[in-house]
C-alpha cells in the first residue's frame, strides 16, 4: 500500500524548552518561570512552551498513520540540534521530505527508516526531532498497511518476539520529589523516583547527607504506604554528576564508600544511581571515569547499578559505553537518537553486550511519541521504560501503562 500524502500540524509537548546555558549562568526562578535573558540561539525566554509537529501519513485506503516530532527539554545544548520550533520545520517536512516519500510502498519499516535517515537538506542531516517523529509515522504506516501492531512490525523485522509481560515503568518526580513519590507509590510504579538531584549544596549535601536522608525517607514511605509486601520497586536516583562533584570524579574509593552507604539505607529495595559523575571535557573521559567506578563497585561487591547518561546521546555513544562496560545500564534518550530505528538497535545492542537497557527519553515529548516508544519496548524488552511526557507522574504513567496493556490485551485476543 502506497503513501498518498503527508500532512503536518503544530503541537505542544508535555513540558518545556529550557535554555540550559542561561540556567547555568544563574537564571533564577519566579514560580514556574525563569528570570533572566535567554542566551542560546532560538530562545526568546529562558523557559518557553515545548513544541512538536504531528506528521500524518495518509495511505491509499484512507488510513492515517502518525507520529510526533519532539526534542528534549534542553534543546540546542551539549552539541544537540537547534531549538525545535514548529514554524521553522513544518516547511522543511512539506517541501523537502514529503515529495521524497509520497508514492513509496509502506511495506517495510527498516527500509523506509533507512531511506528517511539518509535524506539531507542543504547538505545536512534532518533535525533529530524530525527523524524521531517521521520514523514513528512510518512505523505506524507499515503497521496499518499490513494489518499488524507496531510492536509486531518491529519484532518481525528485527527478529525478536513481543513481550508477553509488561515492561517496568520508571516515573520521574522533578523537584517535587516528596509528593510525586506518593503518587508513584499509589500507582504502583515499578521504578522510582528519579528525584532530580542536580545540586550539591541544596540536594546532595556536601558529604551526601541530604540525599542519604531522602533515600531513608523514601524507603520508609514505601514500607509504610504500600498496599502489600509484594510491591518492591527499584529506587532509581539521577544525581546529575553531583557525587563526582562532591567526592571527585576519579576518587572511586570515596564515591564507592558513599554509594555503599546508600545501598544499606535503601534496603530492602534495590538501588540505581544515574550519572554519578559528569566529566565536562569529553565523551572518552566520561567513559573512562564511569567504567572505573563500575569496576570499583563490582570488585567490592556493592550491589548498586550505575546508569550512564551524560555524554551518551547517540547510537554510536551508546555502543561505546556498552563496549567499555561504563555503567551497568545505559539510558537510551529516544529523541536524541533521531529515528526510532536507532532506539531499537540501541536496546538490542545493549542486551547483546550484557548491559541493562533503559529506554528513556524526555519529559518534553508527547502522548504519541510515548505510545510508539512503548511498542518498540514491547518488541525489544529493555529493562525499563520511561513514563512520559511531563513531570506530573499521573499523566505520563497513564499513557505508557495503558498503551502497554492495550498491546497485551490485543495480542491475547488474537490467540
Amino acid at each position: 500500500m502506497k503513501i498518498k500524502n503527508i500532512v503536518c500540524s503544530a503541537g505542544r509537548t508535555g513540558f518545556y524548552f529550557d535554555d540550559q546555558r542561561a540556567i547555568k549562568k544563574g537564571a533564577g526562578h519566579d514560580g514556574v518561570f525563569y528570570v533572566g535573558e535567554a542566551v542560546t540561539d532560538g530562545f526568546t525566554s529562558v523557559r518557553q512552551a515545548g513544541e512538536s509537529i504531528s506528521v500524518m501519513i495518509v495511505l491509499e485506503d484512507g488510513q492515517v498513520a502518525y507520529g510526533d516530532c519532539a526534542a528534549v527539554q534542553y534543546s540546542g545544548a551539549g552539541g544537540r540540534d537547534p531549538l525545535f520550533l514548529a514554524k521553522d520545520f513544518i516547511p522543511v517536512i512539506e517541501k523537502e521530505i514529503a515529495p521524497k516519500l509520497i508514492g513509496k510502498e509502506a511495506d517495510n519499516f527498516r527500509e523506509l527508516a533507512a531511506f528517511m535517515e539518509a535524506i539531507t537538506v542543504d547538505g545536512k542531516r534532518l533535525h533529530t526531532a524530525i527523524r524521531y517523529g517521521l520514523s514513528q509515522a512510518l512505523l505506524d504506516a507499515v503497521a496499518k498497511a499490513t494489518g499488524r501492531l507496531m510492536c509486531e512490525v518491529v519484532a518481525d523485522e528485527y527478529g525478536t518476539t513481543v513481550s508477553e509481560e509488561p515492561i517496568a515503568i520508571f516515573t520521574q518526580s522533578g523537584d517535587d520529589r516528596y509528593d510525586n513519590a506518593d503518587k508513584m507509590i499509589i500507582k504502583g510504579a515499578q521504578v522510582l523516583p528519579h528525584a532530580l538531584i542536580n545540586n550539591v549544596a541544596d540536594k546532595l549535601g556536601t558529604k551526601g547527607e541530604k540525599l542519604a536522608d531522602y533515600v531513608a525517607w523514601l524507603r520508609d514511605r514505601i514500607l509504610s504506604k504500600r498496599v502489600d509486601e509484594s510491591y518492591n520497586p527499584v529506587l532509581h536516583i539521577d544525581v546529575y554528576g553531583t557525587i563526582g562533584a562532591a567526592f571527585g570524579n576519579n576518587n572511586y574509593k570515596e564515591m564507592a564508600d558513599y554509594i555503599a552507604k546508600l545501598e544499606e539505607i535503601a534496603k530492602p529495595f534495590h538501588l540505581r544511581i544515574e550519572g554519578p559523575m559528569d566529566c565536562d571535557c569529553d565523551r572518552e573521559t566520561q567513559i573512562e571515569a564511569l567504567a572505573g567506578l563500575t569496576r570499583e563497585l563490582d570488585d567490592r561487591g556493592i550491589n548498586v547499578e550505575l546508569v550512564a547518561d551524560e555524554w551518551c546521546n547517540t547510537l554510536e555513544d551508546i555502543k561505546m559505553f556498552a563496549d567499555a562496560k561504563a555503567g551497568h545500564m545505559v539510558q537510551i534518550k529516544t529523541p536524541d537518537l533521531g529515528g526510532i530505528n536507532n532506539t531499537i538497535e540501541a536496546v538490542l545492542y545493549c542486551k547483546e553486550k550484557g548491559i541493562g537497557a533503559y529506554q528513556g527519553g524526555t519529559c518534553n515529548e508527547t502522548d504519541r511519541s510515548a505510545q510508539v516508544c512503548v511498542n518498540c519496548a514491547m518488541a525489544t524488552k529493555p529493562v525499563q521504560i520511561l513514563a512520559k511526557p511531563g513531570m506530573g507522574v499521573d499523566e505520563g504513567f497513564m499513557i505508557v501503562y495503558n498503551e502497554m496493556n492495550r498491546i497485551l490485551a490485543l495480542r491475547a485476543a488474537k490467540k
